[in-house]
């Protein structure tokens, strides 16, 4: 499904909170990596974030 670039930085958004405070992170995490906005982004890279955007 191709996104806005408001729904991506929404989902993004989110992701990031929820690892942040505390979310298991869906895929493996890649050496070095500990900030929450760069492993949501890798996440959604992956496809990897079950939230559903609905229009």
């Amino acid at each position: 499904m191709e996104y806005t670039r408001f729904e991506k930085a929404r989902i993004i958004g989110a992701r990031a909170l929820q690892l942040a405070y505390g979310a298991p992170p869906l895929i493996k995490v890649p050496q070095g990596m500990s900030d929450p906005l760069a492993l949501a982004e890798a996440e959604f890279a992956e496809d990897a974030i079950p939230i559903v955007v609905i229009r």
